[in-house]
């Protein structure tokens, strides 16, 4: 299970009642080790003029790749993260992701990061199983 969901929030959910508040509490709790990358690479963002923020160090262990990788591949949580956030992510391998600005999206430098070149390039063997 990608998120620990509180019996109040899934009593919301079953009434069609959910506040992205409440939603995106659960994944900070839930996915700590996602939450806290993506906040830190927001703060990056925001602290500089550079084009993009990204993160090329693999996760400590197979659990925090998991919750990398379960807040990236569901849209209700990316979308969630995005917003909250104000960037727009984009993403490659296991661990290699990249907050942008959201004007910046389809950009040269956006492109660039999530054309198929760059994930080819991005490959290694270490990561094929991730």
């Amino acid at each position: 299970m990608s998120l620990d969901v509180s019996p109040t929030l899934l009593a919301d959910a079953e009434r069609g009642e959910v506040r992205e508040e409440d939603f995106l509490a659960t994944v900070r709790t839930s996915l700590p080790y996602a939450y806290d990358l993506i906040a830190r690479l927001a703060g990056e963002l925001r602290a500089n003029s550079a084009e993009f923020a990204d993160n090329t160090t693999p996760p400590p262990s197979e659990r925090e790749r998991g919750q990398l990788l379960r807040a990236l591949a569901s849209d209700a949580i990316r979308g969630t993260l995005e917003r909250h956030f104000g960037v727009a992510l984009a993403f490659q391998n296991c661990h290699r992701v990249a907050a942008f600005r959201p004007r910046d999206v389809g950009g040269e430098r956006h492109a660039r990061f999530t054309s198929a070149r760059a994930q080819l390039l991005n490959q290694s063997p270490d990561l094929r199983d991730c």
